[in-house]
């Protein structure tokens, strides 16, 4: 018995660990290798590839183990020491970045980075392996979701207080330890000190903090023509410029003072600023004579930034009131109605969560968002936005979703090209155009974003090629990896369907992170307690099959079907207009039901597995090609995800080994 204790603990900190460690490596190396925060998803991948490989390690006679923490202090020396960029360049998909980009191509970066994650992950994972082959297959999975429950909850709690990395690299090293032997000890002590001192010195560099959703620096820029002035740098690109108000309206960007050339008056009353930021937009509307302004940001760092740092003081001004949450969710819980929406710069450099395409602003450009807007004007108030939008395409497919919202054309200024605002009162008669947007000749108008698929940045029409090839190189080490790890494939046979449940599983989580970040917000916290809520519905199916009769699979096969049909029927726009507990309770009936059946199933399954850790590493090694899958949803749409979803755990049940052949 007390050996079997010890096993638990052992699975218990194994399992804590490797969730741990796969979340604060998609933060950190987001925040630390410039541009890899829009391809965290290939963070994730590579995470469960180690995972899956860890577990098939663990059958073995040598241990992989060993090389996992001196592996990661090798990858945050590498890292903090010789910094690089993941280039992006091209108008296929268009990424905020620094206006020059250098470093390796990102089809050789992202592999890499691939690899190094995987091999890191897989150390943690073997622990959790050969810790399964010593406890019955769903007590070692109720172990490891506990423990990797705890670690979404431990790394949630510290991106809620904005903890520095050191405090992560401290916990991770402490779980390295913990489950060292004594002989190796000394070694993973000096690997963590070394670590421990690189995040120290991170953590120490002057002007850096952290927020929910980046690395923040904060440097006076070079050149700059007086006090006032502060560059706001997130994940090593420039993202905001603080500056006095009169500088950005008479001497910087003109765009700032466009909408209220074009929709003069509006500004006279309530006005909602979305994107506020430090406050150089909140700063300019006071200035045009606002009444009254909510200013809206989902970063609260950068906020806190403005309020403390912003020369105009515009956050201490009474006539403004501070909302920390994402724009789209702000409209929809709102019944206040205004004079001027204005969207200021929204655009992010980090995606939602590693599972999806989804970055924090996705939801704020659909057509659905622009009729949210529409609803929130007065009779006769005025919509704004602008940016620097890049490409003419993007500019022509904002302004044609503005027109289809509002029944009229909108004013376009552009400048310099990349720059725009695009201005449009509730009728043509709110609004006074110097130049009213008509398409770019030759060019055809991409349609709306739309809330199934809020791909804003995706011109389409072909699969991004950089995605295409990335893609083929993971899946191919994917290969080459089981191939090495586990042996000839067909021996695996048996555990095929446990292949097909872990693809479907994976896209079934990334449906359900689109659908929260619609209806809830693209928030730190929405994300987090999607994951958390994943895990706890995964837990309870294990812990019903393992305390009650289930039926027979052909019967929760039949469940999840009919589960994903009502999941699929049940629009996600037919909900916003709920208040939030019916929203919340509905939300979660459609999301969790299928999860929960489909869990169920997949403890019969694992219950009964011959070879509990080739089995879990099967499994796991499938949501790999689930990743790759949920790119499919540029072209098909979220909601359409399920139809994948349903085929894939079509595809399982049928390869359901009959009885007899349940073992390798």
């Amino acid at each position: 018995m007390g050996g079997e204790r010890g096993t638990v603990r052992r699975l218990l900190t194994a399992s804590f660990l490797m969730l741990f460690l796969e979340l604060a490596l998609i933060r950190w190396l987001g925040a630390n290798i410039v541009h890899l925060s829009y391809f965290s998803n290939f963070v994730l991948l590579g995470s469960f590839l180690g995972i899956g490989a860890g577990f098939l390690i663990s059958r073995k006679g040598w241990s992989i183990w060993p090389v996992s923490l001196p592996l990661l202090a090798v990858l945050v020396v590498g890292v903090l020491l010789f910094p690089v960029s993941i280039e992006r360049a091209g108008s296929d998909v268009i990424y905020f970045t620094a206006l020059s980009v250098s470093g390796p191509p990102a089809w050789v970066a992202l592999p890499i980075v691939f690899v190094l994650v995987a091999t890191i992950l897989a150390g943690p994972a073997e622990i959790v392996g050969r810790c399964f082959g010593q406890l019955p297959p769903l007590s070692a999975y109720r172990f490891d979701l506990l423990g990797s429950l705890l670690g979404i909850v431990i790394f949630s709690a510290l991106s809620f207080l904005r903890a520095p990395s050191v405090v992560w690299g401290v916990i991770a090293v402490a779980g390295y330890l913990v489950l060292s032997p004594a002989r190796r000890r000394l070694l993973s002590a000096a690997c963590g000190l070394v670590l421990i001192g690189m995040l120290v010195y991170e953590t120490a560099t002057p002007g850096v903090s952290w927020s929910p959703y980046y690395k923040v620096l904060e440097e006076k820029p070079a050149g700059a023509p007086g006090d006032g002035f502060l560059l706001i740098k997130v994940n090593g690109v420039p993202h905001q410029m603080m500056a006095p108000a009169r500088f950005k309206i008479e001497q910087a960007e003109r765009i700032y003072q466009a909408p209220y050339l074009r929709l003069p008056g509006k500004v006279n009353g309530d006005v909602l600023i979305v994107g506020a930021g430090s406050g150089s937009d909140v700063a300019i509307a006071l200035l045009e004579g606002a009444k009254h302004i909510d200013a809206v940001d989902i970063d609260p760092r950068i906020l806190e930034i403005g309020a403390a740092r912003n020369i105009d003081r515009p956050y201490a001004d009474p006539r403004v009131t501070r909302h920390v949450n994402d724009g789209r969710a702000f409209l929809e819980s709102t019944n206040k109605h205004y004079d001027l929406i204005l969207f200021a710069l929204p655009d992010s450099l980090t995606l939602v969560s590693g599972a999806s395409q989804i970055r924090l602003e996705s939801f704020l450009f659909t057509r659905q968002a622009m009729d949210s807007v529409r609803r929130h004007l007065k009779p006769h108030g005025a919509f704004a936005m602008y940016n620097y939008y890049r490409e003419p395409w993007l500019i022509d497919r904002l302004a044609g979703t503005v027109a289809a919202a509002f029944g009229h054309p909108p004013c376009v200024d552009t400048y310099a090209g990349a720059q725009a605002a695009i201005s449009v009162g509730m009728t043509p008669a709110d609004q006074q155009c110097k130049t009213i947007w008509t398409p770019t000749p030759g060019e055809k108008v991409i349609p709306p974003a739309t809330d199934n698929a809020p791909f804003l940045y995706f011109k389409g029409g072909t699969f991004p090629p950089l995605y295409s090839v990335t893609l083929a190189l993971i899946l191919l080490a994917s290969l080459v990896a089981v191939r090495a790890l586990g042996g000839p494939l067909r021996p695996m046979r048996p555990y095929a369907d446990l292949f097909f449940m872990g693809a479907a599983f994976l896209l079934l989580e990334t449906k359900n992170v689109a659908t929260f970040a619609l209806l809830f917000g693209t928030t730190w916290f929405v994300n987090a307690l999607v994951f958390a809520g994943v895990l706890v519905i995964v837990l309870a199916a294990v812990e019903t099959t393992r305390k009650f009769k289930t039926p027979p699979l052909p019967i929760i096969y039949v469940g999840i079907v009919l589960a994903l049909v009502l999941a699929w029927a049940v629009r996600p726009e037919w909900l916003l207009p709920l208040t939030f507990w019916p929203r919340l309770i509905a939300a979660t009936l459609l999301a969790f039901l299928p999860i929960y059946l489909a869990n169920v199933a997949f403890s019969k399954r694992f219950r009964e597995a011959g070879d509990s850790q080739e089995a879990f590493a099967i499994n796991l090694l499938g949501t790999i090609v689930g990743g790759c899958l949920e790119y499919s949803a540029l072209f098909i749409g979220y909601e359409n995800l399920l139809i994948v979803v349903g085929v894939l755990y079509l595809a399982a049940f049928l390869l359901v080994p009959r009885t007899g052949a349940r073992t390798a």
